[in-house]
């Protein structure tokens, strides 16, 4: 069993709150948007990583972390991307391959806007969890947390940080 930490759309911001919140974690993932390689090299410093660039993301970012990232968790096929849509809206840059090849878990940021959302069609479990920073139009900065134990995605929290 792996214990997640995802969070997206730091924006150059990275509460010290996040290490509170996954510090029982195994890895933290990040969905894009991290605004500076100093958070990423924070959160390495911290727990394993694997994260994707934003669209505000910039060369030294990209370099470290790629627009699409498909691995495997246990045994659950993940996909994590930044800019990724939503069930039955999917961005047209991933639209064919999710129809194609569905993962089980879909994991996007960019919208600031948590979400939870089962696909019935494709059987996968898409996540959005918001955004961490203080840029943006969100009013409450979110994270979550969840364990991936061999094919099931479980116990998954909805963690609420201070308004940015």
């Amino acid at each position: 069993m792996k214990k997640i930490g995802l969070i997206s759309d730091t924006h150059g911001y990275l509460d010290d709150a996040v290490f509170k919140h996954f510090d029982a974690c195994d890895e933290i993932w990040h969905a894009g948007d991290f605004g500076s390689v100093a958070i990423i090299d924070t959160l390495q410093g911290f727990k394993p990583f694997k994260g994707v660039y934003g669209n505000i993301d910039g060369k030294d970012v990209r370099v470290i972390c790629p627009e699409h990232l498909r691995f495997s968790c246990e045994e659950v096929d993940v996909w994590m991307t930044h800019i990724g849509g939503y069930p039955g809206r999917y961005a047209p840059q991933v639209k064919p391959e999710i129809l194609i090849n569905p993962p089980k878990l879909f994991i996007c940021g960019h919208s600031h806007i948590l979400k939870v959302q089962f696909d019935p069609k494709l059987q996968l479990l898409h996540l959005n969890p918001g955004a961490a920073g203080k840029q943006g139009w969100h009013k409450v900065r979110t994270l979550m947390r969840f364990d991936i134990n061999g094919d099931k995605i479980e116990n998954l929290e909805v963690i609420e940080l201070a308004g940015r």
